[in-house]
């Protein structure tokens, strides 16, 4: 499958790539939490749902993952 045929088979909710994209930055789970008003687990909850979705072990792995499908921005 190539690399555009998984883009379109790979969907991230807002709030999995707004988690995403904060842990991108270097935020700890604790910061993400607070920025976006829910609690640390629910973010752990949101990192291992995008992680299986991206069919990845690691948050660098998930963020390249997702920068190369075109799911989050540079």
């Amino acid at each position: 499958m190539l690399m555009n045929e998984v883009a379109l088979t790979v969907r991230l909710t807002g709030r999995e790539a707004d988690v995403l994209r904060l842990i991108a930055r270097g935020c700890t789970y604790a910061q993400v939490a607070e920025r976006l008003g829910m609690s640390a687990h629910t973010v752990g909850s949101h990192v291992k749902n995008a992680y299986r979705k991206l069919d990845v072990h690691s948050a660098p792995a998930a963020v390249m993952r997702a920068i190369q499908l075109r799911l989050l921005e540079t």
